[in-house]
């Protein structure tokens, strides 16, 4: 393409090869188009706190994550959801392609949650996770669960899901008698809380980024 006059740069053609260039500052056209290096993606790690939605506006001045997010370069987006009264891991990414294929069902990410629910939940009730649980819109929701801790009026749970559907784990538990109090998500694929307090955020490194875009096809 060089050799063939197809490259300018500041105006002008170019057609001996290696040539040195400031990339950040050199205007390079080629076929008389520019041509630019990508801006890399932004990925966050986000431990939600109860009473903020998820979501950058809220036309009723209601606190978002946007609150929390602060002084971060990028406009980034959640990646799936949490609700208001739910707390805990969330991710945050301006990388379109990524955030679509974590969030669908079919590539099958793991999110594990801490929940609390009201009641002494019977250990003959997990079977109904595994076997499936019907839900009001017709869908047959499984998880896996573990009883973690019984207390004197409820029983905190670890659940275990591939798929994000609205409200899934309050819909689940409630189907069966079990009215959730809490939720935190505690585990995204292997991505955990360690080290980030409750309200704050972090970057992802470049090896976790690596994995979760191997998790679901990605280079």
């Amino acid at each position: 393409m060089i050799a063939a006059g197809k490259v300018s740069v500041n105006g002008e053609v170019v057609t001996s090869l290696g040539l040195v260039i400031d990339e950040t500052h050199d205007n390079i056209l080629v076929d008389g188009k520019p041509c630019v290096i990508p801006s890399a993606h932004v990925y966050l790690l986000l431990n939600k706190p109860r009473g903020f939605l998820v979501t950058l506006k809220d036309s009723y001045g209601r606190k978002t994550i946007k609150n929390l997010i602060k002084g971060v370069p990028s406009r980034v987006y959640p990646v799936g959801r949490l609700d208001f009264d739910s707390e805990g891991l969330l991710l945050l990414t301006d990388d379109g392609e990524l955030s679509f294929r974590l969030a669908h069902p079919s590539y099958g990410v793991k999110k594990i949650y801490t929940v609390q629910v009201k009641g002494d939940f019977k250990s003959d009730d997990l079977r109904h996770f595994y076997d499936g649980i019907p839900l009001e819109d017709g869908h047959v929701a499984h998880a896996r669960v573990k009883i973690l801790e019984r207390q004197d009026d409820s029983t905190v749970l670890s659940i275990e899901l591939t798929e994000g559907r609205k409200r899934e784990i309050k819909r689940m538990c409630k189907a069966i008698g079990y009215p959730v109090q809490s939720i935190l998500r505690v585990k995204y694929d292997e991505l955990t809380l360690q080290g980030v307090e409750s309200g704050k955020w972090r970057y992802l490194t470049q090896a976790e980024v690596e994995r979760l875009r191997r998790k679901v096809g990605l280079n």
